[in-house]
């Protein structure tokens, strides 16, 4: 009986002894949000409940009160559960919190607030938004990030392009606080992303603009242009160059300017240009040579263009059949000439008193016109209008008047 009687007592006792109901869980806020962290204790009885910052070994509160002079701490008490607000929590909050009863012996449980930062790119560790090379270096971009956990850091391509690693390896991606980039060209110019993220919202990213430098070159894709006097052409040049360039056209020595002879045009793109200029009406006085000229504080270079004057092919095509027909009509005139019976030595004295002699220029009609074979007794006398062509030794008969181009 004395034993039953002892059992039941100390368990009475142990029943009415404070106990934790549960325990405190681990608790993840961003920092400068709220954080609560419960303490729930049954049977608290006349004991008080504290709470303490280990990491700091600070007092926070007692019972209802709080002890620490931080005034971000602040306590509250319902059903069993006393309750400690941390408020727009800091990262020297981070850390294990003891809640303790003040029995004897002394009994605690502790749980962890986790404070976590979003990362945050250092902008004086890391390169500046604009960077200069000379084409064929190498140079290193580099981008440091603070934050909680500690943050990743990745590089893009802001136009999406591939990234040139060791100049045999491409990644759309490149992992790591530095991007290396070896022996740069004019093609990785452009916009470089560093990206930071530690999984907290929400990532933060730096753009850095890669500027490679290089003296200015000039394609010229036609550089010997004819066109038809009286028409209007255009001429062009590609050229590439940074930092930019100047470029414009000369002619004679003199600078070109838009005018009503001449229409400029420059389209730019990025390191890359192109300019046209249009010759309007084009007359003798325009042939020649045109040269583009493209100058930055690296050097300067020119392209030449030879403009010259040529023939609309549809008026050499008219030209050529009407001198045939010409030709054909000349022809049957003669043969009918040789067909007189008696008179064709008088008829040809009278003749060449009327007729005026010429010698035509040489050439695509002078080819022609030696083909066909005379009449009689004039070989290769041929009348073209009122003149006459000799192809050969002259007749006889005109040997007075033409004999000077025998």
């Amino acid at each position: 009986m004395f034993l039953i009687y002892m059992t039941n007592l100390v368990t009475h006792v142990m029943m009415d002894e404070p106990r934790f109901a549960q325990p405190i869980p681990n608790v993840t806020v961003a920092v400068g949000r709220d954080a609560n962290l419960p303490c729930v204790v049954e049977h608290l009885g006349g004991y008080k409940v504290a709470w303490i910052h280990i990491d700091r070994q600070m007092i926070l509160t007692i019972h209802r009160h709080v002890i620490s002079r931080i005034p971000r701490y602040s306590i509250t008490y319902a059903d069993n559960t006393w309750l400690l607000h941390v408020n727009q929590a800091h990262q020297d909050d981070r850390g294990y919190y003891m809640c303790q009863v003040n029995t004897n012996p002394m009994i605690s449980q502790v749980g962890y607030l986790q404070v976590v930062v979003p990362p945050n790119i250092l902008d004086i560790e890391s390169t500046p938004s604009s960077v200069a090379v000379r084409e064929n270096q190498n140079i290193n971009m580099t981008c440091r990030a603070d934050g909680f956990p500690t943050p990743k850091i990745i590089w893009r391509r802001e136009d999406g392009e591939e990234i040139a690693v060791e100049k045999k390896k491409k990644v759309l991606v490149y992992d790591g606080d530095v991007l290396p980039l070896t022996k740069v060209s004019r093609n990785e110019m452009g916009a470089y992303l560093c990206i930071a993220t530690n999984g907290v919202p929400p990532s933060v990213s730096k753009r850095i603009i890669l500027d490679v430098e290089f003296s200015p070159m000039i394609w010229v894709p036609n550089q010997l242009v004819g066109a038809p006097a009286g028409t209007d052409v255009t001429i062009d040049c590609h050229t590439e160059a940074h930092p930019k360039a100047i470029i414009y056209w000369v002619y004679n020595s003199v600078m070109v300017l838009p005018s009503k002879k001449y229409k400029t045009d420059y389209t730019e793109n990025s390191y890359r240009a192109h300019m046209k200029l249009t010759i309007r009406n084009l007359q003798y006085g325009d042939f020649g040579n045109y040269r583009c000229i493209s100058k930055n504080s690296l050097g300067e270079t020119e392209g030449s263009i030879r403009v010259y004057g040529n023939i609309i092919p549809s008026l050499r095509n008219d030209t050529t059949k009407s001198l045939q027909t010409d030709l054909y009509a000349m022809k049957n005139d003669l043969y009918a000439g040789s067909g007189s019976s008696s008179s064709g030595s008088s008829s040809s004295a009278a003749s060449s008193s009327s007729m005026q002699t010429a010698l035509l220029p040489g050439g695509a009609a002078g080819n022609s016109l030696s083909a066909l074979s005379g009449a009689g007794g004039g070989k290769g006398s041929l009348a073209i209008g009122k003149s006459i062509f000799y192809t050969e030794r002259p007749p006889n008969e005109y040997a007075s008047s033409v004999g000077k181009f025998s």
